[in-house]
């Protein structure tokens, strides 16, 4: 197997074209430093200098060999610096993932941009999904955050940091009467519900039930959908209406109109940040450290 110190004596001998000097420049004896240059040109099974009586010069294929270590070299080099930036949270891999509502909350992009931004050596992966499945990614490995709406799913071996709540409002067809008003949750009594199904976001169905209960009925769920994102294309289909947090509205999606809520009270969609409980990298600790100052920083502003 070829060694670092081989590869710097072949690009000394390069840069010198003499064994002598190049000998001296290492600090090294000249027949030591002859046997490892054969020894490679053995092992690589071509020859890399031609032998001339006032020096040596690379041959093509020593040449080539020549660029390819000096290339190895500076790159060991870096391998110190680059563990240190690594350990400070400036460099390596980080898989964030989200819940299909937190997608179009602007805290969670935001936060995703501004990491991007001041740490440009790190290469940032995303994912999204429901709560369960996030979290089983994080366990798995698979990620290293992820920004969640519950705290009613499997969270063993996971830290749930709050961030903050967000509201909901209620999304309805197009031309609904109640479109555009701030209502009372009562008011949503005789209609039928579109729900995200529980297993997806268990936390958040449970609220809106609970709210629904609070405020005197027990809604009736005519469809349920796969993401919290897809509730809003079966209200859009005229097929019922839905409770949803505040941000979905910047969707934008046609046939699709809003109302505030003016007495659910508690009914709010929580936003927290999952990560794993052991100690953290350097980049997961530097993100939640982002993250918590910007949280802060919100609820100072709010």
């Amino acid at each position: 197997m070829t060694e670092l110190r081989q590869l710097r004596y072949l690009v000394t001998v390069a840069e010198e074209g003499n064994l002598t000097r190049a000998a001296e420049r290492l600090g090294i004896q000249q027949p030591p430093l002859t046997r490892q240059i054969r020894l490679l040109e053995e092992d690589w099974g071509v020859p890399l200098f031609e032998r001339h009586p006032r020096g040596m010069r690379p041959t093509e294929a020593g040449r080539v060999a020549i660029e390819a270590a000096r290339d190895v070299l500076e790159r060991a080099g870096r391998l110190g610096q680059t563990a240190r930036r690594a350990a400070r949270g400036e460099q390596g891999r980080l898989a964030i993932g989200y819940t299909s509502s937190g997608a179009f909350n602007p805290f969670v992009s935001q936060q995703i941009r501004a990491f991007r931004e001041a740490r440009p050596g790190v290469l940032l992966a995303l994912a999204e999904d429901g709560t369960p499945e996030l979290a089983q990614a994080l366990r798995d490995e698979r990620l290293d955050a992820a920004f969640v709406r519950s705290t009613s799913s499997d969270t063993s071996g996971l830290l749930l940091e709050p961030l903050f709540e967000e509201p909901m409002v209620a999304a309805l067809p197009p031309g609904h009467p109640l479109a555009g008003w701030p209502i009372a949750l009562s008011a949503l009594a005789g209609e039928t519900f579109d729900f995200y199904r529980r297993p997806t976001g268990p936390g958040l169905y449970d609220a809106i039930l609970s709210a629904c209960y609070a405020a005197g009925f027990s809604p009736i769920v005519a469809q349920e959908a796969p993401r919290m994102s897809s509730t809003l294309g079966l209200v859009a289909a005229g097929l019922g209406v839905s409770i949803v947090p505040a941000s979905m509205q910047r969707m934008n999606v046609e046939g699709v109109a809003f109302a505030g809520l003016e007495d659910a009270a508690g009914l709010t969609a929580p936003m927290l940040l999952a990560t794993r409980r052991r100690e953290p990298s350097g980049l997961v600790a530097s993100f939640r450290s982002q993250v918590r100052t910007a949280a802060l920083s919100l609820g100072r502003a709010g």
